[in-house]
């Protein structure tokens, strides 16, 4: 009894389209007068209530998804938006922010401009760029992020750039702590050029080795090169994610209407093997939708693993050799060891969640065939 109570409350708080009503049917606890449960029996009030309970779940990792991007994703425009959704009174507002054209590709598209990305891009440089090593470029990035749009644009056209070498040239001068390259380092970024599990960290120790470059430009990479690439796979994998996941909360909540309808519709249907069929075939739907989505984070997760424990070695030889070159990376690498492990735990939390799904379609799966 109490936990049909409790199912009719998440349902209420639902966040999904139709978390109150699935597919238009009304759910077993609605029979109840006054809104009181029902005691029910049979294979139809189970189903009821284990549909009830899977899109009550579903709705709070939708929520909780929305929550995650509102945090950690690297667009502001989409931070803003997935806040907006969260405080909003609509109960639908995950579903239409989840949607097609819905508040995640709308503030997707808001940060497509010009205006946006010239933001994006100063901001980065702020987070990556040093005042130890890059003085010149983290205090003029300071000021443009204070300006005007106008103001970005041009420091992202010609400002950066100076300002970049405005600094290479104080780091020439300053003779006294001028950086010596060993062949050792250029040994590790000719690695790191190979075999870096991010794809951005590697074409920037492909940029300080071409042809032509100095040791002032292996020198760069440890200084604010790597970070900034590391920044960008990381930014990347985010982005990447987010859009995948929208689209699979919002594929499910369909799914799951459907499959409910359909099992519902078992009841007085004229031809019953055919009606048990269609249902079957729904929630396999849903389980091979689930099924996809939990190989898709277990995938990720492994990933994320990886990159964990490369950054963990970083983070460990600059430790151990912090008065030299290895300074720069220093701190960065164990902030990236601990984002990258934070990805990892968070991949293995929804593959989790699919899993879940997968289990409970399969469920409806076995209630269809009767």
């Amino acid at each position: 009894m109490r936990r049909q109570w409790w199912i009719a409350q998440a349902l209420t708080c639902s966040v999904l389209v139709g978390a109150s009503a699935v597919a238009g049917t009304a759910p077993a606890w609605a029979d109840g007068p006054g809104g009181v449960p029902a005691v029910r029996s049979g294979t139809f009030a189970q189903a009821s209530d284990a549909t009830a309970l899977m899109t009550a779940e579903a709705a709070e990792n939708a929520r909780k998804e929305v929550r995650r991007l509102a945090t950690s994703h690297p667009l502001a425009e989409v931070r803003v938006s997935a806040w907006n959704a969260l405080r909003s009174e609509d109960p639908e507002a995950i579903a239409k922010w989840f949607a097609p054209d819905g508040g995640y590709d709308y503030a997707r598209s808001r940060a497509r401009t010009a205006r946006a990305r010239n933001k994006a891009f100063i901001e980065r440089v702020v987070r990556t760029h040093t005042k130890s090593y890059s003085p010149e470029v983290r205090a003029t990035a300071e000021r443009a992020l204070k300006g005007t749009p106008a103001d970005q644009a041009a420091y992202v056209r010609t400002g950066y750039a100076e300002a970049q070498k405005r600094d290479r040239a104080q780091r020439e001068a300053d003779t006294q702590h001028k950086q010596e390259v060993a062949e050792a380092e250029r040994e590790v970024v000719r690695r790191i050029a190979a075999d870096d599990p991010g794809e951005q960290v590697r074409t920037a120790a492909q940029w300080a080795l071409r042809p032509g470059a100095t040791d002032e430009d292996v020198a760069e990479f440890f200084g604010y090169g790597w970070v900034s690439g590391a920044t960008l796979d990381l930014e990347g994998r985010r982005s990447r994610i987010a859009d995948a996941e929208t689209s699979r909360h919002h594929i499910l909540t369909r799914l799951i209407q459907e499959a409910a309808a359909a099992e519902e519709a078992v009841k007085g249907a004229a031809d019953a093997a055919k009606a048990r069929a269609e249902a079957e075939r729904a929630w396999q739907a849903v389980a091979e939708h689930a099924d996809a989505a939990r190989k898709a984070w277990l995938a990720e997760r492994d990933a994320a693993e990886t990159q964990t424990e490369n950054w963990r070695a970083v983070a460990e030889r600059a430790k151990n050799s912090a008065d030299g070159i290895w300074k720069n990376i220093n701190e960065p690498a164990e902030s990236n060891r601990a984002a990258w492990a934070q990805e990892q735990a968070d991949a293995a939390e929804s593959a989790a969640f699919w899993q879940n799904m997968f289990d409970r379609a399969k469920e409806g799966e076995s209630r269809s065939k009767g």
